[in-house]
């Protein structure tokens, strides 16, 4: 069934007690229950919905979207664990399960995983794999440092988040790197910071460089606009600048430079002021 797995707009063939058949599109029907209709829905209108199994192994259509399509990574909660694998929470009526042998590491309940929805060709079923590292690409050849992306942390280690790159190659966001809050399962904007030889990136929240300060000093400007006054200055605590801007002190004295030299603030003992 070429819909398993996936997002697909299918065609309603008929209703039932039990809800409404769609059409698949290599021939056959696949049931839309009752739960998922609304009642204004015609014979012949086209639908969009996810197809998968049920508890009992058979197709079924849903129109909620899961966080994950065949062939896709979602980070992902363990609900249970048993000894033949875990459950994991995806978003749909039916958890999602990793078998054993499809485990990176043990997995803890109330814990959360990157897992790749993929195909069981034996049992024509959808299960969860958290062996990562074999659907991902070494090659990162096509990456430029300072190169804007999107990163999904997937991982908490003790230099700080394993992340994952536009779905397909791995990363480090360091933790002394960090000036907002961020957690597991979080998507962010990021920029590649270093080509690695092993392959994998090193990458940062900021803009590399001088964009960084630039950045920076935008994002002041748009405070003083309407606060008039910070309460800042080169004496400050880096704490006290990660609190309110989400930013280092070096990154804080750059941007506030830029801004002094532009003519655009006043520095005083107290903080800084909108000119």
């Amino acid at each position: 069934m070429k819909e398993l797995g996936k997002q697909s707009s299918l065609l309603i063939n008929r209703f039932t007690a039990n809800g409404a058949y769609l059409a698949l599109q290599e021939g056959g029907e696949v049931l839309l229950p009752k739960s998922y209709l609304t009642g204004i829905e015609k014979e012949g209108q086209e639908l969009e919905v996810f197809v998968y199994t049920d508890s009992e192994d058979r197709p079924v259509a849903v129109t909620n979207r899961p966080k994950a399509l065949l062939d896709e990574f979602a980070v992902m909660e363990a609900k249970e664990i048993t000894k033949f694998g875990a459950f994991m929470d995806w978003g749909l009526p039916k958890d999602l399960f990793v078998p054993k042998a499809e485990m990176r590491k043990p997995m803890e309940k109330g814990s959360r995983y990157l897992v790749r929805v993929c195909k069981d060709f034996k049992t024509n079923r959808l299960i969860g794999v958290s062996k990562y590292e074999d659907f991902l690409i070494k090659d990162t050849q096509g990456f430029q440092e300072g190169q804007e992306t999107e990163v999904l942390l997937f991982e908490e280690t003790d230099l700080g988040f394993k992340v994952l790159i536009e779905g397909n190659f791995e990363g480090l966001l360091y933790k002394n790197e960090i000036f907002q809050p961020v957690k597991i399962g979080d998507t962010l904007r990021a920029f590649i910071k270093k080509k690695r030889d092993d392959g994998k990136l090193d990458i940062q929240l900021l803009p590399i460089g001088r964009e960084k300060y630039e950045e920076g000093a935008e994002k002041i400007l748009e405070i003083l606009k309407d606060q008039k006054f910070l309460p800042l200055h080169d004496k400050s605590s880096p704490e006290a600048i990660k609190e309110l801007l989400g930013m280092s002190k070096k990154h804080f004295k750059q941007s506030i430079g830029q801004l002094y030299k532009a003519k655009k603030i006043r520095i005083q003992d107290d903080g800084i002021e909108l000119v």
